[in-house]
């Protein structure tokens, strides 16, 4: 598991009333919402500086998946 990876698994894990969240977990079935998406995606654009749609962020699912698209906005910087 990368870095970015492990920090936004935690980042989901505060949002998600502190479970452990691991690398591959799918949001919905942490019982993720629509709420705490957009609260996820605000701070994933304050904290990484990377515009993040809500639908690649509802389609991406997983943390791993997340940290992908957080890079590749990374590198079209």
């Amino acid at each position: 598991m990368t870095a970015l990876v492990k920090e936004i698994s935690q980042l989901w894990g505060e949002y998600l009333d502190g479970c452990e969240v691991k690398a591959d977990d799918d949001f919905f079935a942490l019982g993720g919402n629509s709420l705490i998406g957009i609260r996820i995606i605000d701070r994933v654009t304050r904290d990484y500086g990377v515009e993040l749609s809500v639908r690649d962020f509802y389609l991406a699912q997983t943390p791993a998946r997340v940290a992908e698209l957080i890079e590749q906005g990374r590198a079209q910087r």
